[in-house]
């Protein structure tokens, strides 16, 4: 009999961990999902407006002299960085429909705010840089995934990373020092790759399968902004270095 119990025992411990290895796939594949449908959204409305930012013989156009010359572009490069405060901050209190409505405004609105890079670059080191970024942000997703390693210390450092990113960022708008910039784009690359494996464990260790419907939508939300933000990040620094000027 006490076989028998144990039979029973680790039986019902297989099925257990096996709905809730199912639940975690379906739950993280969510996250992907609206993560790789925000960068859509994005890619859609910066090339569009970039399109509608410049005439057939690369002339700026009324739009154009709107968003990017007046002071219309403060607001343009601004509203992305409102919109994610706003959605961090009110997520528990909206709607799953509401915020899932809001992360799609957020990427399109990103998009209106990176539609100056190609401007800048040419698009086939945009599209290779895309490429090159989408590998390299699946991989270390894919580690963050699959790894055993705790990264809570590794991700507290990359967050002061984060923060002396930032300020030097701001420093050197005043110094516009090309070492600097350098600097900053080679830690920029480190942060924000060490990002990518730490948030992803983060989401999959905040899976839970006695959530509601209503707040597992919400962390799905709040996991695709969060590994959205590390590939937006990931792919601008890299663009520094893989980017070609259209000069």
């Amino acid at each position: 009999m006490a076989d028998l119990r144990d039979f029973q025992n680790r039986t019902a411990s297989a099925q257990t961990g096996a709905v809730i290895d199912e639940g975690l796939r379906s739950y993280m594949l969510k996250v992907y999902n609206l993560m790789a449908l925000g960068l859509v959204i994005t890619g859609i409305a910066a090339y569009g407006t970039f399109s509608a930012a410049f005439g057939p013989g690369g002339e700026l156009t009324a739009f154009g002299n709107a968003i990017y010359l007046s002071p219309l572009r403060w607001v343009v490069m601004l509203a992305p960085l409102a919109m994610v405060f706003f959605l961090s901050i009110r997520i528990n209190s909206m709607s799953v429909s509401a915020a899932q409505t809001s992360f799609w405004v957020y990427a399109g609105l990103m998009g209106l705010s990176l539609s100056s890079i190609f401007a800048v670059y040419t698009g086939q080191s945009i599209v290779q840089t895309f490429f090159v970024s989408a590998a390299s942000f699946g991989a270390l997703s894919l580690y963050g995934y699959t790894t055993k390693r705790d990264l809570t210390a590794m991700g507290s450092f990359l967050v002061m990373g984060l923060f002396g990113l930032l300020i030097a960022s701001l420093v050197n708008i005043f110094l516009a020092s090309s070492a600097l910039n350098f600097a900053i784009s080679v830690v920029g690359v480190l942060v924000f790759a060490g990002l990518t494996a730490w948030d992803t464990q983060k989401i999959k260790e905040s899976y839970y399968e006695g959530d509601g419907a209503d707040m597992a939508g919400r962390k799905a939300i709040m996991g695709a902004l969060q590994l959205y933000l590390d590939f937006i990040n990931l792919f601008l620094f890299l663009l520094r270095f893989l980017g070609n000027s259209r000069n």
